[in-house]
């Protein structure tokens, strides 16, 4: 479709949210005059006129704000956590984006600004519904830096400078700039739609059925520019390195998640975190893991076939993929061992330490710092900690120590299965149980927390301690053979007539020559 045809299509539907807009606060200041007019030719009550008026301003208020969001949305900014990163700090990397720009044939932004996610994006403080361009802030992950080579990183860059290099962007960003507003207009009606308003919720059903048409129209905007944009860095940068860093974002995406929660958040409710730099630049020891290698290769080679919504700005990655790789071959090789993206930040170390409290939540800056061998220790410790704390209660509440030797002595006197378990808390479904279903119920709690207070009990006396490992989850290291014992001695402890001897035995053994043997982390063995 020609530029002057998109044009004409934006401003329609454009045109559109605001003629449904109008009619709508004319209806209710129709409305209101003749109400008013009768109430004080008719002498009615005067009460009847204030609730009519905040009926109204209960409707003008969110289709005002959509209005105005949609008239200054350039000038509004998205408050974003991120670094800055000045030119004269990093030098090679402003001097790869602005050799992007040039080649990709727009302006390279005035602020360049590292962010904690993995993405990277373009946005312009527009004036005048986008048709006024003004300055630009670029927004790079450092996901991206550190698992990305530096060719792939220049294509990632280059497809969003790709998005301005395009006669029609800022007819597109009008589309867009009327999406937003046309959300943000349904967000303020459904809201006052959960607080009880059925008028609201008759205006935001109204308003829905509007955004459904418009976000279709306008999807096939958005989607060319993702499309237009990937061309731009196709030509800019190759063919083939393009579609590798495709391939590999999404590949990215899910190892960073993972990393996260795994390693770099292990021991956030412990207030615990990992060296300083290290809580996003600890993402490249699970990237270089060479057991990792395999799954990430799998990743790679299978594109993920997303079931976009119909709204959806993005068309999929994989067709994105198929796109590119279909492209004639340009002579330009992607090379996946070229050095890695993070190389073009002089002293790298120094900003991922700077980027860690510009990004995490305020907490994290009286959090605890600990070497990641440490941290990985501590932290299962931490969670084996809580995870026996159900257990210590029952105990303590049954009149024993809330401990290890107060539960076995517990089981030793009979009271296991008569108080002790029944201390435990209960599902509703357990709570109606009697007899041996009662005990089937409990017997896992039981047990967990008993596997929880010995592998504390052998941490505590330097006979197991949790290890790092960046291919599998921390496994508690034991002596000898004791890692196999464990499972059988706990069982027995927690029979239908406990017998405690086998736990108390390998508790009072000493390590024998053969050596630790790693166990899983998990209390339940």
């Amino acid at each position: 479709m020609a530029p002057t045809l998109r044009a004409l299509r934006a401003l329609a539907l454009l045109a559109g949210f605001y003629l449904i807009s109008g009619a709508v606060l004319a209806l209710l200041i129709g409305i209101d005059f003749f109400v008013v007019i009768g109430v004080f030719e008719g002498g009615h009550a005067a009460w009847a006129l204030v609730k009519l008026l905040a009926f109204s301003l209960a409707l003008t208020i969110p289709i005002v704000r959509g209005m105005f969001a949609l008239r200054v949305g350039g000038r509004r900014r998205k408050r974003e956590s991120g670094l800055a990163v000045p030119e004269k700090e990093q030098p090679e990397l402003w001097g790869e984006i602005r050799d992007l720009a040039q080649r990709t044939g727009t302006r390279p932004p005035h602020r360049v600004m590292l962010t904690g996610d993995v993405n990277a994006a373009v946005a312009e403080h527009s004036w005048m519904l986008g048709l006024i361009p003004g300055r630009r802030r670029m927004y790079i992950g450092v996901p991206l830096l550190v698992g990305l080579t530096r060719p792939r990183l220049r294509a990632v860059l280059a497809h969003e400078l790709g998005h301005y290099s395009n006669r029609d962007t800022r007819l597109a960003g009008l589309t867009m700039r009327g999406r937003d507003a046309v959300l943000r207009t349904i967000e303020a009606l459904r809201k006052g739609a959960e607080d009880g308003s059925a008028s609201q919720a008759f205006m935001a059903r109204m308003y829905i059925g509007y955004a459904k048409l418009y976000m279709r129209v306008s999807q096939s905007v958005a989607r060319r520019q993702e499309i237009a944009a990937d061309l731009a860095a196709a030509r800019t940068v190759g063919r083939d390195t393009t579609a590798g860093a495709l391939r590999e974002i999404p590949v990215l995406h899910s190892a960073f998640g993972f990393y996260v929660e795994r390693y770099a958040c292990v021991g956030w409710d412990a207030a615990l975190l990992p060296p300083v730099g290290e809580f996003y630049g600890g993402f490249r020891h699970l990237l270089a893991d060479p057991e990792r290698e395999h799954e990430l290769a799998e990743l790679r080679a299978e594109l993920p076939e997303e079931e976009h919504s119909l709204y959806d700005s993005h068309p999929p990655i994989a067709e994105r993929v198929r796109r590119i790789e279909a492209l004639p071959e340009d002579g330009i090789p992607d090379d996946p061992g070229a050095p890695g993206a993070l190389t073009l930040l002089r002293d790298p170390a120094a900003v991922l330490a700077a980027l860690e409290p510009a990004t995490l939540a305020e907490e994290s800056a009286a959090m605890r710092r600990l070497e990641w061998e440490e941290l990985v220790h501590t932290a299962a410790r931490a969670a084996c900690d809580h995870a026996a704390e159900a257990l210590r209660s029952a105990a303590a509440a049954d009149g024993a120590a809330a401990d290890l030797a107060g539960v076995l002595d517990a089981i030793d006197t009979g009271r296991l299965w008569t108080s002790l378990a029944d201390r435990l808390p209960k599902s509703p479904e357990a709570t109606r149980a009697t007899g041996r279903a009662a005990r089937e119920f409990a017997r896992p709690a039981v047990r967990n927390g008993l596997a929880a207070l010995v592998r504390l009990e052998l941490a505590d006396t330097g006979r197991g301690r949790w290890e790092l490992s960046w291919s599998d989850m921390p496994r508690q290291s034991l002596p000898g053979d004791l890692a196999e014992a464990i499972g059988p001695a706990l069982d027995a402890a927690v029979a239908d007539l406990p017998d405690t001897a086998p736990l108390r035995a390998l508790l009072r053994s000493e390590p024998d020559s053969a050596g630790p043997v790693s166990a899983p982390a998990s209390a339940k063995n």
